[in-house]
């Protein structure tokens, strides 16, 4: 397809999916969101494929939920039903997912490092949770985060929105590292992936994500609710109108 979002190849057990929208700075619309999730079951569904490395075109690795979308779309249950089903599926997937992260990751797009196995990021990645900058909060990713950080970096990034680079994001366990040539420890991660057995690994990645997936079963619906009150409030709505206008909200003061 000339106009996918996502792109897909296979080289030697490694599958390697790609969000390749710039023009929005990898927003999860509904496109790049079912594209992704299409891509990950074709390579659960495929035999020859040991592992998956999520990666990314561009400064952004993703800028999280598309607000323009959501909008049009008359709210944000279309949108966080599909952010649900995508993060599942990667935590789900029986092969282990891979993010690669060399630029910046916001809001949604922070979900999905949390819900991979492995996070690599580079010195030009960053972090932010700026949902509560916007009126809103990290409801429906902190099913995948909340389990990675500490509580003392998840309360501090969650609580300020402020920007934290790759060193940060490995203190707080949201990564699993900071490296400065992110290609170079990429390709030994993937070379110590297809030295395992395709049955040793669909067998020992579930003992890692029970917590993720119990968090799932127990809190999805109620994160869900959680995030569609908050954006339909004003508070929300002037933060998102004032992001889209490129201004600070009203409440901002100093």
């Amino acid at each position: 397809m000339n106009d996918e979002l996502v792109h897909y190849v296979v080289d030697r057990a490694i599958a390697t999916v790609t969000l390749d929208s710039p023009a929005n700075r990898n927003a999860l619309s509904a496109q790049l969101v079912t594209e992704t999730t299409a891509h990950l079951q074709a390579a659960a569904a495929d035999d020859a494929v040991r592992a998956v490395v999520l990666t990314h075109t561009g400064r952004v690795f993703c800028a999280g939920a598309d607000l323009r979308e959501q909008s049009a779309e008359g709210g944000p249950h279309e949108g966080t039903k599909r952010m649900l089903g995508l993060l599942r599926a990667i935590i789900d997937l029986p092969k282990p997912v891979v993010a690669r992260v060399d630029g910046a990751v916001r809001a949604g797009g922070v979900g999905i490092i949390g819900a991979c196995d492995i996070a690599l990021a580079s010195p030009a990645a960053s972090f932010a949770f700026t949902e509560v900058r916007l009126g809103l909060t990290p409801a429906i990713i902190s099913l995948t985060t909340l389990g990675r950080m500490t509580e003392r970096a998840a309360s501090r990034y969650y609580l300020t929105g402020e920007v934290f680079d790759a060193a940060a994001a490995a203190a707080a366990g949201l990564i699993t590292t900071a490296v400065d040539d992110l290609d170079a420890e990429l390709t030994a991660v993937a070379d110590a992936l297809r030295a395992c057995s395709p049955q040793g690994l669909a067998e020992t990645k579930p003992l890692t994500t029970r917590t993720a997936l119990a968090a799932f079963d127990a809190r999805a619906e109620t994160m869900q609710a959680l995030s569609a009150r908050l954006f339909a409030s004003k508070e929300a709505r002037e933060g998102m109108l004032a992001f889209l206008d490129k201004r600070p909200p009203r409440w901002v003061s100093g």
